[in-house]
């Protein structure tokens, strides 16, 4: 089996578990039907990052069904730095169900609340105030270095590069919402790195 295949298969596994536990947590916070006015994010974004967002994971796809489609992407890198994309990825798998977790029903995918919304401050959410922006980028490293694909790299970073530029209008919105109790939190919690001094 070459090494291609053997990424192949790893990035497979690890799709097939955290994927369809994405989608279940997706579906039930969608169960309220509530409209979301995803025109909030401002024009730039909300015009750029869904589009973006379909080359990378295209790029992954592609790689999963047949590593030679993203060949001309490829870059060449040991073993060792491979595996080591699993190893984050496994753990951005980890991060990302722990976040789904402690969100339940808050879950959505702009910076809009619904109107049962709860400010979340559990589980990861108590060391940093954007845990599924963090192990969007851990995916992004940890999947492209695994696949060995710059294209995949470059297009993730410029979806996470995205993602942080809309935090501000996301927090703004959830100080409009949740008032002081909101920046209380913001100030004894990290946007993307804890505040440790604090704790």
């Amino acid at each position: 089996m070459t090494d291609d295949q053997t990424f192949r298969i790893a990035l497979i596994v690890g799709s097939a578990l955290v994927l369809p536990v994405m989608a279940y947590f997706r579906i039930r916070s969608q169960s309220t039907r509530e409209p979301l006015d995803r025109r909030k994010e401002g024009a730039f974004i909300y015009y750029t990052l869904r589009p973006l967002a379909i080359a990378p994971f295209g790029g992954l796809f592609a790689f999963m069904i047949n590593p030679r489609w993203m060949e001309w992407a490829s870059l060449p890198l040991p073993a060792i730095v491979r595996w080591g994309g699993i190893a984050v990825s496994v753990a951005a798998g980890f991060l990302i169900l722990w976040t789904l977790r402690n969100l339940g029903p808050n879950l959505t995918d702009t910076v809009v609340t619904r109107k049962e919304h709860t400010l979340v401050s559990s589980g990861p959410y108590r060391w940093v105030r954007h845990p599924f922006y963090i192990s969007g980028a851990m995916f992004v490293l940890g999947n492209g270095l695994a696949a060995a694909n710059w294209f995949f790299l470059i297009t993730g970073a410029a979806v996470i590069a995205l993602l942080v530029i809309r935090t501000r209008r996301e927090e703004e919105e959830l100080l409009r919402r949740f008032g002081q109790p909101y920046r209380a939190y913001v100030e004894r919690t990290g946007r993307f790195i804890p505040k440790l001094s604090s704790r």
